[in-house]
């Protein structure tokens, strides 16, 4: 799915009165900044970031199940807590069979349940395994295939239903690159210390976990040694994070014919025509390479390295729902390994977590009549057509485009299909099967089924641009270029972020620069090549393409020079579309808060912090945290977004009032002469 997310985003919505009288302001106004939170012995100008954020992170210290914990965690444990108290209240009734709430119910208890899963131990995926462990005809993989994917499993490649890039009308069927579960394409590929490191330690899941569904210690060596194989093969050709992000290069319409030629050794109308997707003549296959190296895998390999590269998918899928000896040796891999988390976290949060993927509507519709009122979503809605104007205003202010694209980018702005709180029309469950009789696993697969039907149902059909990608609970925003959509489910609308009493410049600084963040995406390197109706289509003048890729260069630059941690720096290509928008959702947001004050007095010191300087404390106090080297280095090798400490330290020194407030000079380290700062949106 085309969408751009403000991870860890968060929060919060309606912004406070205006200040018409300063002395009542004072009176009337909560700090909004927490000077506590604050370190004032460091120089704004040098570490803004430390300035706003160290007292806070020195009061907040990573607990062991985080590998990064900040404001968004600290939402995201609320909204749980919020949650769970929900789920409790729906456990302790009798609920009528086959009613949401029982679903909901029987779900949680099933995932609670330690000491059946313990005793369960693998059985509940044997049957899976049983059947691979007989698959003996290459034939034949079409339907074996199409039986993984529709419970939930995907072997060698990825396979989804969303709305054509060039005919956003209409959803169609498209395939990408997959297959290989390290982590990252370049963990197989890489021989610095901490590729090679990772390599031994999933090696080493592998034969645990082959180990633990049954297998002999020589079965689990010889399918660690097949699975790396084909996993690394597949990781060969497969596209970098980079190169994903190019929505031109990733778009290839093809016939069923010419995806026969393309790899030959799956009957490909076959598995369509078993998956949901009859009748069908052409798709999208997003990366031609990693599909047709598929083929050449089927074709080339043992059958017995084929068993095992797909009882590892069953495997490894499987782990987190089954017993805890499974579940922590997974951990110990993807938390421990990856990102240096020391624990997992506790179960009934893993428990919720489930639900909301199982059942994230359902849930969403009785957390929204609790947490959420209508008012929130009034304001919500005044605010974001506040920035819209904003945003506005500097598209006709910008000089280097052309009245021809101004004209183009204007229209697209104003198209934008705005979604707050939740969707007006919830999803329907009664089709979805859960029993607590069954396994946890059991019901997973219930679940996988439910959801792939629905998804293969909108095959060939028109795109619903009211249906919601996020669950109302989700901590989160996104920016979705198919349906031209910004949307802010009601959970990022809640306290600690949203504070209903601080002043306008609080708010603006944080929810103001959240909207502006979600809008620019639309104008971002990869959004900016679809137009208001959500077609890949080049509605730019060739001059002015080029103008904008020279500006998103320098911010390139600028990000590639950053050093994370040691000798890393960070990926300025991978977060582009994020630096964009971080930095164009806090000049949007800061000309949305200035339009407020015009013909009203400046507003009072508070706390000894004008107004200007509350703004930009407010930003970099949301993306205050402390995290683990583990996952700085997993979060630069694959996350699109800047690292928590430069989305602040990085994205400030191109915002020109920023200097103002803080009386940054030439000698400040973050310091950036004018003509050198980047001024995209």
């Amino acid at each position: 799915m085309k969408k751009q997310i403000y991870l860890p985003l968060l929060f919060f919505v309606m912004i406070a009165l205006s200040c018409n009288n300063t002395k009542k302001e004072k009176e009337s106004v909560q700090d909004g900044i927490t000077l506590a939170n604050m370190d004032t012995t460091a120089i704004p100008g040098n570490n803004f970031y430390q300035y706003a954020d160290g007292g806070w992170m020195a009061s907040h210290p990573l607990k062991p199940e985080y590998s990064r914990y900040g404001a968004f965690e600290e939402l995201d444990e609320k909204s749980q807590e919020q949650l769970k108290d929900l789920i409790n209240e729906v456990t302790q009734k009798t609920n009528d069979s086959g009613s949401v709430a029982q679903k909901i119910s029987d779900l949680y208890l099933s995932a609670m349940d330690s000491d059946r899963l313990n005793k369960e131990g693998a059985s509940p995926v044997q049957p899976y395994l049983e059947k691979v462990k007989a698959f003996s005809d290459k034939s034949q993989m079409a339907p074996l295939l199409a039986e993984l994917f529709r419970d939930g499993f995907s072997p060698f490649f990825n396979s989804s239903v969303y709305a054509d890039d060039r005919n956003s009308s209409i959803n169609i069927l498209h395939l990408g690159q997959g297959g290989f579960s390290m982590g990252d394409r370049d963990y197989y590929l890489l021989n610095d210390e901490r590729s090679k490191d990772l390599r031994v330690k999933y090696i080493e899941l592998i034969e645990n976990l082959f180990s633990l569904n049954g297998y002999t210690p020589q079965e689990a060596k010889e399918a660690s040694a097949a699975i790396m194989k084909i996993e690394t093969q597949l990781a060969k050709v497969a596209s970098s994070r980079v190169a994903l992000r190019d929505p031109v290069a990733n778009y290839h319409k093809i016939t069923l014919e010419d995806l026969n030629k393309l790899s030959p050794e799956i009957k490909w109308a076959d598995l369509f025509n078993i998956v949901g997707a009859k009748g069908l003549t052409d798709l999208n296959v997003k990366q031609l390479d990693p599909i047709a190296e598929v083929s050449k895998i089927i074709k080339t390999y043992p059958i017995q390295d084929i068993r095992y590269y797909l009882s590892w998918d069953i495997i490894n899928s499987s782990a987190p729902y089954l017993s805890d000896s499974i579940s922590n040796t997974h951990f110990a891999y993807y938390g421990r390994a990856l990102s240096g988390t020391e624990a997992q976290r506790e179960r009934w949060k893993r428990a919720i977590n489930t639900i909301d993927g199982a059942l994230g509507e359902a849930l969403g519709q009785i957390y929204v009549a609790k947490y959420f009122p209508p008012v929130a979503k009034e304001k919500m809605l005044d605010l974001v057509h506040n920035l819209q104007t904003a945003l506005g205003e500097r598209i006709k202010n910008l000089s280097w485009m052309s009245d021809e694209t101004k004209a183009k980018a204007l229209d697209k702005l104003a198209a934008f299909h705005i979604k707050i709180g939740y969707p007006d029309k919830w999803r329907d469950y009664s089709s979805l099967a859960i029993d607590k009789k069954d396994s946890y696993w059991a019901n997973i697969v219930h679940s996988n089924n439910f959801d792939f039907d629905y998804h293969m149902s909108k095959f060939n059909q028109p795109v619903d641009k009211d249906e919601w990608l996020m669950t109302p609970q989700t901590v989160n925003a996104y920016y979705n270029s198919s349906t031209n959509e910004i949307c802010f489910p009601a959970a990022i609308l809640q306290s600690p972020f949203f504070q209903l009493n601080a002043d306008d410049a609080v708010n603006y600084g944080a929810i103001g620069v959240v909207i502006g963040h979600e809008m620019t995406h639309g104008f971002d390197d990869q959004g900016r090549q679809f137009d208001k109706e959500g077609n890949l289509t080049d509605w730019w003048t060739a001059d002015d393409a080029k103008h904008f890729e020279e500006h998103a260069k320098v911010l390139v630059d600028y990000f590639d020079q950053i050093v994370v941690i040691d000798t890393v720096h960070a990926n300025g290509h991978l977060t582009l579309g994020e630096n964009i928008a971080d930095q164009g959702g806090l000049q949007v947001s800061w000309q949305a808060y200035q339009n407020t004050l015009k013909g009203k007095e400046t507003p009072a010191l508070i706390d000894g912090l004008t107004n200007s300087q509350r703004f930009f404390l407010a930003y970099a106090t949301v993306w205050a945290g402390n995290i683990r080297d583990a996952e700085i280095l997993r979060r630069t090798k694959m996350d699109p977004h800047s690292l928590g400490r430069w989305r602040v330290n990085g994205a400030l020194p191109q915002i020109d009032a920023w200097y103002d407030a803080f009386n940054v000079k030439p000698e400040n380290t973050m310091y950036v002469p004018k003509e050198k700062r980047v001024a995209i949106w």
